[in-house]
């Protein structure tokens, strides 16, 4: 759900080395993200910090609105992932505005 790792604060400035992307092998390639998609993380990010929560979280929480979604898997790799992924239920509501927003961003 959060589109192996480009929907978290990792990719706001940019690919860092340390990261999936930055390796040769592996289902994320450099060469795969464009600039109108970290410009359009930035401004899901702007988003979640208005909404009081980090871009994974809100990820996380936008999933979990629609009544269809029964589960919702995260890959968390360290306690303090799943930890942060746990806050996303802490603000599950998106007004209409917040919604058309999402949209716009990302047409």
């Amino acid at each position: 759900p959060l589109a192996q790792g480009l929907l978290t604060n990792k990719y706001l400035h940019g690919i860092p080395e340390d990261s999936r992307a930055a390796k040769s092998s592996g289902h994320l390639q450099r060469s795969e993200i464009t600039e109108q998609q970290l410009n359009q993380i930035k401004a899901l990010n702007t988003m979640a910090v208005s909404r009081g929560q980090t871009l994974a979280q809100m990820a996380l929480s936008w999933l979990m609105k629609d009544k269809r979604v029964t589960s919702v898997l995260v890959g968390a790799s360290r306690p303090e992932q799943l930890a942060d992924s746990l806050k996303s239920l802490d603000n599950l509501n998106f007004s209409a505005e917040d919604l058309a927003a999402i949209d716009q961003i990302l047409a």
